[in-house]
């Protein structure tokens, strides 16, 4: 049998009831999955935008090797100084140089430091801020990564399912993994691409599931009802874990496995 690497990954953290999420249950996800690495997209886990040190610490004591970012990347100025200085913190790739971060690394697999895995974090266009190309910057990253590891694991960060499909074909069989992120509803195609990437659109989110995408629904409601902005508020209660469980064939960085992951799971909602 081919040896694998498993990965666990976390999606968008939001707030306080996705950090509740996380020291509650990830101990034991990664126990129960045999979690080799774990990624953790963590743009949205202080106050719903952005991260903090606090929060980034947290995360590695409980297993997480690295955190991805998105849109709220840059959301929490005091986090810059400490995204420059590490790499395990990520922010996409493809915004315009000059901004604090990197957009990808490639880290040793802990208890087996002879594998390492390369972690690329991207940011679509479409509904989006209008930055640099991911699609070139995939590309570029891809073969970088590559001069170190085929064990390639994606976040890209993206509003329409159309961009996340079409990223998924242009990397297929040059990526292990790409996963969507960002709308914050998990989706239900998961599957293994013909060159042997796997795929998911969207990760989901790990937060409240009593809300609108981990927005108090009052707001959520008026926001949409009276077509002015209002003030995010956490929403509580119903909180969920979401992500992606992936095994990796460690000779070849293809995908042999994957399978999204909703815990404790809508059937246990109220």
């Amino acid at each position: 049998m081919a040896d694998t690497l498993s990965i666990f990954f976390v999606g968008d953290i939001v707030g306080d009831p996705g950090i509740e999420m996380v020291n509650t249950f990830l101990p034991s996800l990664i126990k129960k999955y045999d979690a080799d690495f774990v990624i953790a997209n963590a743009e949205n886990s202080h106050e719903g935008f952005g991260t903090n040190r606090h929060i980034i610490k947290n995360l590695l004591e409980l297993g997480v090797s690295v955190m991805t970012g998105g849109n709220h990347s840059f959301a929490k100025w005091k986090v810059f100084d400490y995204m420059r200085e590490h790499d395990h913190i990520l922010r996409p790739l493809n915004y315009p140089k000059g901004n604090s971060g990197l957009g990808f690394s490639v880290f040793p697999v802990p208890n087996k430091e002879h594998l390492k895995v390369g972690v690329l974090n991207l940011q679509g266009r479409t509904f989006m801020n209008d930055i640099d190309d991911p699609f070139s910057a995939a590309e570029w990253a891809l073969e970088k990564i590559k001069e170190e590891t085929d064990i390639i694991f994606v976040d890209f960060h993206a509003e329409a399912s159309a961009e996340k499909q079409a990223m998924g074909w242009h990397i297929d069989g040059n990526a292990s993994v790409m996963v969507g992120t960002h709308t914050h509803v998990q989706t239900n195609d998961a599957r293994i691409l013909p060159q042997g990437t796997g795929y998911l659109t969207d990760a989901g989110m790990t937060g409240s599931f009593n809300s609108v995408i981990g927005m108090d629904k009052k707001v959520a409601i008026k926001r949409f009802t009276t077509g002015v902005h209002q003030k995010y508020q956490s929403a509580k209660g119903d909180n969920q874990l979401c992500g992606v469980f992936t095994k990796i064939d460690v000779e070849s960085g293809k995908c042999v496995h994957i399978e999204p992951v909703t815990y404790p799971g809508l059937e246990n909602s109220k």
